[in-house]
């Protein structure tokens, strides 16, 4: 029988899990907002479904499994908000469900480690607003809930080169900041290894093995280019948008044993290094 991915506001993460499942047969049925993305969709093989405005019933009877990248808004999730009577209609039928949420909801840490076990205390409204969204959708009785706490995204077409090229990437200096970051193919695979060993109620950390001072990565990424390296700004008294500063409230170094240890993930890029080296090659055709 075809398995039938529902993908609930299909971006980039997403796209590289439909990357991999197309291949083998899936169908995948993704929502967007727009006609213009629908039509982008169309051309990856993905079956657009353009919401909201288009009823998502069908789609969710449809399913076989389902995964959501959409953000909280107005501190509510916005799915279930919609169609969380359809979706619990058909929790026991359904193999798998993914939640994409974020490291945020750990809060600071100073720099410290965290796993999938530490206490939920995060220190931004976003960060809140995640912690609500997965209490809510675990709150779904019968629900195969797997939810992946996603650190910082890059990969194709989300990488500091361009910044470094064009003279706005900066190097912002707070003493003891690490991030933990992550790949989009090691999100991907994440998902795919849940999805062949389905453990419902699971939480994941999805993060590479090294976390790092953010002025750091941007100083390789200028290494690689062959550029200076932009200067330090100290925290305090650098010129930040409200929502960049919001990114600095929280120190952590975030454990990914997990995925390791239960899911057999061997991450194709575990560090920043690795994955920035790859991104290059790929820019240069390599």
């Amino acid at each position: 029988m075809t398995k039938i991915l529902l993908s609930i506001g299909h971006g980039y993460s997403a796209q590289g899990l439909a990357d991999r499942l197309l291949p083998q047969g899936w169908r995948i049925i993704g929502t967007t907002r727009s006609p213009e993305k629908a039509e982008a969709l169309r051309s990856k093989g993905i079956e657009p479904l353009i919401w909201p405005g288009e009823d998502l019933c069908p789609a969710i009877r449809a399913a076989s499994h389902i995964l959501t990248s959409v953000a909280p808004a107005d501190g509510k999730d916005p799915v279930l908000a919609h169609v969380r009577d359809e979706i619990a209609a058909n929790a026991t039928r359904l193999e798998w469900v993914g939640y994409l949420s974020t490291t945020a909801v750990y809060g600071d840490h100073n720099g410290g480690w965290v796993t999938e076990d530490s206490p939920l205390t995060p220190a931004t409204e976003r960060g809140k607003a995640r912690v609500a969204a997965e209490a809510e959708w675990a709150a779904i009785y019968g629900l195969p809930l797997h939810i992946f706490r996603l650190a910082g995204i890059y990969g194709p077409e989300r990488g500091p080169f361009a910044k470094v090229r064009n003279g706005t990437a900066r190097r912002i200096i707070k003493q003891g900041q690490v991030f933990s970051r992550t790949h989009v193919e090691d999100i991907a695979q994440v998902l795919e290894a849940s999805i062949n060993r389905p453990n419902p109620g699971a939480a994941y950390n999805v993060c590479d093995d090294d976390p790092a001072p953010p002025e750091h990565v941007i100083a390789y990424a200028a290494e690689l280019l062959g550029v200076p390296i932009p200067p330090t700004e100290d925290f305090e008294t650098a010129e930040m948008t409200p929502m960049a500063r919001s990114f600095y409230a929280e120190s952590k170094m975030v454990s990914n044993d997990r995925i390791k240890a239960e899911l057999g993930v061997r991450l194709r890029y575990p560090n920043y290094r690795a994955g920035l080296d790859a991104l290059l090659a790929l820019e240069s055709g390599g």
